[in-house]
């Protein structure tokens, strides 16, 4: 029973997860203002690196999802920290949109409307075989960047929860930095997927609805 009060935070990922491009995910609105009226901390977390917050913060309001740019912690988020805590004067390799925020993770895919593209993993990692050189990633599934996102919300890693589509990069990372981890069968999943990781997922879900309804009854 004690399991059942010590939930403080929920980090939910967005792309694949809440919405697809400018689709969203069925009844995924409805279940963010259920979550809402729960006692925990929500947070919105992604390795989005193609645009700054407010851009993100635009398309979300676009899509009804009532977010502020506050709750939104991104890889971009966690390298401009980086760069300003080393005090550092970097070469930028980035779309306008996202200078505003200122490869910050190694994601091997993401989910498009017309399937699923190469995200800056491979890139990085043939970067480092070029250079001979190990490549400091700031986004997910590091340890840093979960931390980095729950330390202002006053709350422990095995007091919060990650919501994601990626096993990898958001319920691997997660549970590796001592959360729990909820695996969606929404954007990127693939049959099979929970069978990649271990320990395998808290628990899987059909969609980020079905994973909040698990939070009620289970969690909360």
């Amino acid at each position: 029973m004690a399991m059942r009060h010590a939930l403080k935070a929920v980090l939910i990922d967005l792309s694949g997860t809440l919405h697809i491009e400018d689709t969203v995910v069925p009844g995924a609105q409805e279940a963010l203002s259920r979550l809402r009226q729960a006692p925990v901390a929500v947070k919105f977390v992604t390795n989005t690196t193609k645009e700054c917050k407010r851009t993100l913060l635009e398309r979300l309001h676009r899509l009804d999802f009532s977010i502020q740019e506050k709750e939104i912690f991104t890889s971009l988020t966690a390298a401009r920290g980086l760069v300003e805590l080393r005090n550092m004067r970097p070469l930028l390799l980035l779309e306008d949109s996202a200078l505003e925020d200122f490869a910050v993770h190694k994601a091997r895919y993401y989910k498009r409307k017309d399937g699923l593209a190469l995200g800056p993993g491979p890139f990085v990692t043939g970067l480092e075989y070029a250079t001979d050189t190990q490549a400091i990633v700031v986004g997910k599934p590091e340890k840093t960047f979960f931390l980095e996102a729950l330390r202002d919300l006053n709350c422990k890693p095995e007091e919060a929860i990650m919501i994601g589509d990626d096993v990898r990069d958001d319920v691997g990372g997660a549970q590796n930095t001592g959360l729990r981890g909820i695996l969606v069968k929404t954007g990127k999943y693939r049959a099979g997927d929970e069978d990649k990781i271990s320990p395998s997922p808290h628990v899987t879900c059909d969609s980020f609805p079905k994973a909040v309804d698990y939070i009620f009854e289970h969690l909360i």
